[in-house]
């Protein structure tokens, strides 16, 4: 087991990562710290939720300097929400050396970021987009940088920011150091550290773990119109404390909100059409249990590091392996146990087949539970509820209520009531989801390795669109040019 304190960081590190709980290191730290507090440029394969902020950041915090005001390291990532977590990481860890990390990106007001650049950061989080403005504006001045850390770079390069990172690493100093972490290794990939590291170190770790070893993956075949029923009968039955439900498109993930929340779900959505203030807002009630359910694109929850996420639902299956391990990867993080259930329709057997091969590990197919499953699993946990409450003892108030009771009805009917009125029984109110009309041709078996990617969405025309409704009458067509209802 290798601590913190087998490295070589400063005394003022290792007293952050025991204030934040950190007990030993994960694979990546261990791997990556020594060799990036020698000064040496690492390539990291790595998802998040291993505890890769902490694999760069303190080696990055060990070299920069508390005193003199400029900018030292440097964090590039994909998304606003990322930013914003790696910058708290950050803070957290460089309290104690009295070193500031100020995350910059696109949404917030401007003004407002110039305004926190004046006092002084000593590294910058940002999203590749914000930050060329601000060096644009020579607000942002990288000339005594030291650190740079490229992370999660295959969803930056996905998301068309190549041409932005090279021009920033352009500009900065060739002594710097620099560190790039990513779950694949694409060769776009390899092609930038090519261009702008220094014999870099390459750390790996195994294809077994990079698929998240905790979490249990299962698959269910279902057709389209079962698919909202599905979910809704897996989330009686497992009744996650804090899950993520992607689908493929913002439509879709509005669609299903709506239909969750319909059913009495605790539920909320994130996609890139919401404003900056309602997405904090949601991943604030998420992070802080507020609500249980949050509905996504892959694209607005890339880079969400909430480590209480117990399950993943892939309403839609992932269009690649890649974005596979990305959603999964929001659970089962260091060291936790998780549950990753993806929804396959028929014609997508073969696609999930190439995500198998991918990732090398089975996917095991399981059966829709039934009503009567679903029932169960929410008795179940209303009986461990009250268990709860027996053992805590926080119950001698209602002592005498209960005295009373017990004169006019047998002590069974009344628990029975009870245990009916606590437990929240599957809802089968209709409701309308569009039909996806993406499809995925059969694909031929290839050697390990040359795998490509069967995705493509179908051509859709306005007399191709049709929608189902889930819980209620089949008959009738849903024209999404027109006001949707949700009547029987």
């Amino acid at each position: 087991m290798t601590t913190f304190n087998d490295f070589a960081i400063s005394h003022d590190l290792i007293r952050a990562t025991v204030a934040m709980g950190f007990e030993e290191a994960t694979k990546i730290q261990e791997l990556a710290i020594p060799i990036a507090l020698s000064g040496k440029d690492i390539i990291g394969q790595a998802q998040t939720g291993t505890g890769k902020t902490a694999a760069f950041g303190l080696p990055m915090l060990e070299k920069i300097q508390s005193t003199g005001g400029a900018i030292q390291g440097l964090v590039m990532t994909p998304t606003r929400e990322l930013a914003v977590q790696v910058a708290e990481e950050i803070n957290t860890l460089g309290k104690y050396k009295n070193i500031r990390a100020l995350p910059i990106y696109g949404g917030q007001d401007i003004e407002r970021q110039i305004r926190a650049l004046k006092a002084k950061p000593q590294v910058i989080v940002a999203t590749p987009g914000r930050l060329m403005d601000h060096m644009r504006r020579k607000l942002i001045r990288l000339q005594q940088l030291v650190v740079v850390v490229l992370d999660e770079a295959d969803e930056m390069l996905n998301m068309g920011f190549r041409e932005d990172i090279e021009t920033i690493l352009a500009e900065v100093p060739v002594t710097r150091q620099t560190m790039l972490f990513s779950a694949t290794m694409p060769r776009p990939i390899l092609d930038l550290a090519q261009k702008f590291m220094l014999e870099p170190e390459f750390i790996q770790i195994k294809a077994t773990e990079i698929t998240v070893p905790n979490t249990e993956q299962y698959y269910y075949q279902v057709h389209e119109k079962e698919k909202f029923d599905a979910l809704c009968r897996l989330l009686d039955l497992h009744s996650p404390e804090a899950s993520i439900i992607f689908a493929r498109t913002k439509r879709r993930v509005d669609e299903i909100l709506e239909a969750l929340v319909k059913r009495g779900y605790s539920a909320e959505a994130i996609h890139g059409d919401l404003s900056q203030a309602r997405r904090d807002t949601v991943m604030r009630n998420f992070k802080n249990g507020n609500i249980e359910l949050l509905v996504a694109t892959d694209v607005a929850a890339r880079g969400l590091d909430i480590g209480s996420v117990t399950h993943i639902y892939n309403f839609d299956i992932p269009q690649d392996p890649e974005s596979y391990v990305h959603r999964i990867g929001r659970t089962g993080r260091i060291g936790r146990s998780g549950l990753a259930a993806t929804m396959v329709l028929p014609r997508e057997l073969d696609h999930l087949e190439l995500i198998e091969r991918s990732i090398k590990r089975k996917i095991i197919r399981q059966q829709v539970p039934s009503m009567d499953e679903a029932i169960k699993g929410q008795q179940k946990i209303t009986v461990e509820r009250l268990l709860e409450v027996v053992e805590g003892g926080d119950y001698r108030a209602y002592k005498e209520v209960a005295r009373e009771l017990l004169e006019g009805e047998s002590a069974s009917t009344l628990l029975a009531a009870a245990l009916k009125l606590l437990t929240r029984e599957p809802d089968q109110t209709p409701v309308m989801i569009t039909a996806d009309q993406t499809w995925y041709p059969k694909t031929k078996r290839q050697p390990s390795g040359q795998q490509r990617s069967s995705f493509r969405p179908k051509q859709e025309s306005r007399k191709d669109r049709s929608g189902y409704r889930s819980g209620g009458s089949k008959k009738g067509r849903y024209r999404p040019d027109h006001k949707k209802s949700y009547s029987k």
